[in-house]
């Protein structure tokens, strides 16, 4: 039976609730059981775009198990073809209909784009400034604001914005996922884990 959208975010936020106050399910634990079980096949319930970042782990954070979650992982949660193609594969062959773009406070890809905005730098290497210039598009227009001021609560709005982007772009950039949307109940949301409270914030394409 698939696990709706709405299902899967309740599933979620009461895994996350139990990672930020320390009492993880020794359920989610892996077993030689859980573990033969996923052989011959899978059908996780939720498809989690993160950031590489290593203190953002998402099977830990939402406090899932093996097979729980189809995790995306790359430096500033940014959306590229590739990241594209995975989300259509997971929604597409395992009805997965929860897609969550999971950026995090203090993010480094977004620092580092602030600061490329702010004093060029031609060090970077063509990979990582590859990086940069797809963050970039969401954040540029906050230091014309006054944001610019305060440098945290820019740091912030930032981190927000690229989580937006992304999210839209895969709500936008895929014919697949389009029709899923449209037809099939996929839901694309966007999140923000803070490092500081170990809680995920939904914010983005949440219905209540």
């Amino acid at each position: 039976m698939t696990t709706t959208a709405r299902e899967a975010l309740d599933r979620l936020r009461e895994g996350n609730r139990r990672f930020a106050s320390d009492m993880r399910s020794a359920e989610n634990l892996s077993s030689l059981t859980r573990r033969a079980e996923l052989v011959t096949g899978q059908q996780p319930f939720a498809i989690i775009l993160g950031c590489s970042d290593s203190r953002v782990p998402a099977e830990i954070v939402f406090d899932q198990g093996l097979g729980d979650l189809f995790v995306i992982r790359v430096a500033g949660n940014i959306v590229a073809p590739s990241q594209i193609g995975s989300v259509e594969f997971a929604a597409d062959r395992f009805g997965t209909r929860l897609v969550v773009v999971l950026g995090h406070s203090q993010c480094g890809v977004v620092l580092a784009t602030l600061q490329e905005l702010q004093r060029p730098d031609e060090a970077h290497s063509r990979n990582l400034r590859s990086i940069v210039d797809r963050v970039r598009p969401s954040v540029e227009s906050l230091l014309g604001s006054d944001l610019a001021g305060d440098p945290d609560r820019l740091v912030r709005e930032a981190v927000r914005a690229n989580v937006r982007v992304s999210a839209n772009q895969l709500r936008h950039g895929s014919e697949i996922l389009e029709r899923l949307i449209e037809g099939d109940g996929l839901q694309v949301v966007g999140a923000e884990y803070s490092l500081e409270s170990g809680i995920v914030h939904f914010f983005d394409g949440v219905q209540d």
